[in-house]
Parts: C-alpha cells; structure tokens; sequence
C-alpha cells in the first residue's frame, strides 16, 4: 500500500494546511494512495484523510515527532511518502513512489543553493518503507534528550542514516521556493510577519514538482500569484 503521510501538531498549522495538502497531492498523484494525518487534532479535515492520533511520548513535539514515521509498529504498513504541511505540490509526483525502489530517499538540504556540495538533508520531504532505519526511532525514544539537543529533526536524521543506505531526491524535483524558484528577495515585515520585500513570479524549470517553504513566508501569507493559485 500507498501512503501519503503527514503531521500536525499544537497550533502553527491549521486544519487549511491539511487539507490543502490533501488536495495537491489528489491532482498531481496517478498512482493509488491513501492519504494519512498523523495529528492530537482532526478538527475540520476532510472526510477522505485518514486520522490516527499522536502518540504522546517525552520528547517529542513538533518537527520532532518526525522520528516516529521509522518505528516498525507503525500502524500503517507499506510505502510512506512523508510530506511536510508548508510545502505547494504542483506538477505530478507519481516518481516520488517509483525512483529508487525501496530505498530511502530525501531530499538534499536547500543549503545546496550556497554551497553545490552540501551533503546534508531536510526532512521535508521523504520516503521510506514502514520500519526501514527503525534505529531512527528506537535511538531517540531510548534517549530523546541526545536528539532535541540538536537543532531539528534533520539533524537527527542524518546522524542516524548517513553511514547508511539512502538516496538524495534529484535536486530539480523538489525545490526551495525562496532560494532557488524566487533567487532569495528581499525580505520585510507585512502584518507583522516576515515575507518577500516585493510580489513575484517563480522560475519553473520542466522536472519541478514541489515547492518547499522553508522559513517565511508560509504559503498561506505568500502574496506571490502564483502561490496563491496553487496552494489550494
């Protein structure tokens, strides 16, 4: 089985983010899924997202509920495509579940914008197979302090998988809609939040598929048109 997962938890993403997410993924995925919310709070998601609850466990809160996708008791059992809530799917992903059969495949950190040979992840987008790297899990949940010492989840990620098997997602099918689609603008303060100086068009190149909005401005308070048009 097929699966589109995502998280939810406390209040910086509403119930929108879900949804809206549940909707990218619906036009521009051929291939049979089942699209699952991990989250404390179902309130207002649509009909056809799955729902299980958070586990509550020391330790985990926010992006650092992350490391659960690799416990082996998950009760979702097949291919997990993890997907961040800040992020706008706009052109088809049906290669997210076919690249690199049964490999662990993330995507290289958008650091690589500065530095063409940045080795490190982000964890906003991933796939795996449900227990694949299970230490991910089990290693934070034997000492969760080891973990939340670092600086997020990524970090946490690639300490634990970067002697092991795992693939970069090609550079081009997942992008940073600040750096590399808007060539990192300006930045102000609109309504008392951080977002783009001036309003913009993304450059699109032919293999783009998703746009990560790493930092700000969200997707719900980008004023690009383009954004707007497709974060729905």
């Amino acid at each position: 089985m097929n699966y589109v997962v995502c998280l939810k938890h406390g209040h910086k993403y509403g119930f929108k983010y879900v949804n809206n997410l549940y909707n990218m993924v619906k036009r521009n995925l051929t291939v049979p899924f089942e699209f699952v919310c991990f989250t404390e709070d179902s309130n207002r998601l649509l009909p056809n997202i799955k729902v299980y609850d958070l586990p509550k466990v020391d330790g985990m809160r926010g992006w650092w509920y992350k490391p659960m996708f690799f416990n082996k008791d998950l009760p979702i059992q097949g291919t997990l495509l993890f997907m961040d809530l800040d992020v706008i799917v706009f052109n088809n992903i049906d290669k997210l579940f076919t690249y690199k059969p049964n490999k662990f495949c993330i995507i290289r950190d958008f650091n690589r914008y500065v530095r063409p040979d940045w080795p490190k992840m982000n964890s906003s987008i991933f796939r795996l197979q449900t227990g694949q790297h299970s230490h991910v899990y089990d290693n934070f949940i034997y000492n969760p302090s080891q973990a939340t010492k670092l600086h997020g989840d990524q970090d946490w990620i690639y300490l634990q998988t970067k002697d092991k098997e795992f693939e970069f997602w090609p550079d081009d099918w997942i992008r940073s809609y600040k750096w590399e689609m808007r060539g990192k603008p300006d930045m102000t303060f609109i309504g008392g939040r951080r977002n783009f100086k001036t309003i913009g068009e993304p450059i699109i190149e032919e293999n783009n598929s998703i746009a990560v909005f790493h930092g700000d401005p969200n997707p719900a308070d980008c004023q690009d048109p383009w954004a707007i048009e497709n974060w729905r």
